[in-house]
């Protein structure tokens, strides 16, 4: 099969279309002929082994898997002895480590049935940053109507969802981002648009009881400035810091200091999990959240793709067809 491989970490100049073997899954995979794969941050993380901490799990001194992709849509191929959910030819989406490639394994209990009313690269780019999102206003940080949800990042993958996800709860979303993406995350749900090159999230004259922070730039005392007494910060991932924590060093200090404080302060990393796809195909097959897509590359321009994730801020997801 063809298959994007890197055989050490660094940029996306290393990237390179082969042909390697099938893999073979294991008694509880699922092999996926693959259609379309997302690609997300979690991908640059995987291809730079950044933060460097996370080497310990990916491969301290190269990728344990060679192959990129994190998450993807196709049919079933083969499935193995113990998989007892899905068959040869039903249509999956989920967590689909190695999905730059036709066929790549992937976990019975992280993949779902696609929601039947969308396309192979609409599903591919639902599990991660939807995953993401829904975890995101889970629990505390789920907002009641009426309330007011900050969302940074709201142009991206996971916020374009997180944007969808708070004002079908019924609250007031203000959504941050460049000055070229303020109508589109305006279609997304959103009431009010913070251009962060011209205004600062302090600047209105009220705060925000939910903020969702998917770009890791600003320090944590300006977060909770904009935050009230008793409101939610979340933030997502593991973006921006130093090369070796990356922004974990920023989540893990929002932690020490939660139970010091009024305000509620979470750090996600998300969780692929089926009950989580579930919910996220039921509100797609209802309408009530659809995946925003800023482009499409075939297989064989997947550098292209992630160059484009790191410099072109695309609004939405980005998608690679197989």
């Amino acid at each position: 099969m063809k298959a994007i491989v890197q055989d050490a970490y660094g940029s996306a100049d290393l990237l390179q279309l082969r042909d390697i073997d099938r893999p073979v899954p294991g008694d509880d995979e699922v092999l996926v002929e693959v259609r379309a794969a997302g690609v997300g941050p979690e991908v640059w993380h995987l291809m730079t082994g950044r933060p460097y901490v996370a080497r310990a799990a990916l491969g301290l001194r190269k990728p344990k898997n060679p192959v990129r992709g994190w998450d993807g849509a196709g049919r079933v191929e083969a499935v193995g002895a113990k998989v007892t959910d899905f068959k040869p030819g039903d249509e999956v989406f989920g967590n689909c480590e190695g999905s730059f490639a036709e066929y790549a394994c992937a976990k019975a209990e992280k993949l779902a049935h696609k929601p039947v009313n969308l396309t192979f690269e609409q599903a591919a780019a639902l599990p991660v940053s939807g995953m993401t999102a829904l975890q995101a206003l889970s629990g505390k940080s789920r907002p009641e109507p009426g309330q007011r949800v900050l969302v940074i990042g709201a142009s991206g993958g996971v916020g374009t969802y997180a944007v969808q996800l708070a004002t079908m709860y019924g609250a007031e979303v203000t959504g941050v981002c460049g000055p070229t993406a303020a109508d589109f995350v305006r279609s997304q749900g959103a009431t009010h648009v913070i251009d962060y090159t011209h205004e600062d999230i302090t600047d209105a004259p009220h705060r925000y009881d939910v903020i969702i922070d998917n770009a890791g730039l600003r320090p944590l005392p300006v977060l909770r400035r904009a935050l009230t007494p008793r409101g939610t910060l979340v933030i997502v991932g593991g973006e921006g810091g130093t090369g070796f924590f990356g922004g974990m060093s920023r989540g893990l200090r929002a932690v020490l200091l939660s139970p010091f404080i009024t305000q509620n302060l979470r750090n996600l990393i998300s969780i692929a999990r089926r009950e989580d796809l579930l919910t996220l195909k039921d509100l797609v097959e209802k309408g009530k959240i659809t995946p925003a897509i800023d482009r499409t590359y075939p297989l064989a321009e997947a550098a292209a793709a992630i160059r484009h994730l790191e410099t072109g801020h695309p609004q939405g997801k980005l998608v690679i067809t197989v």
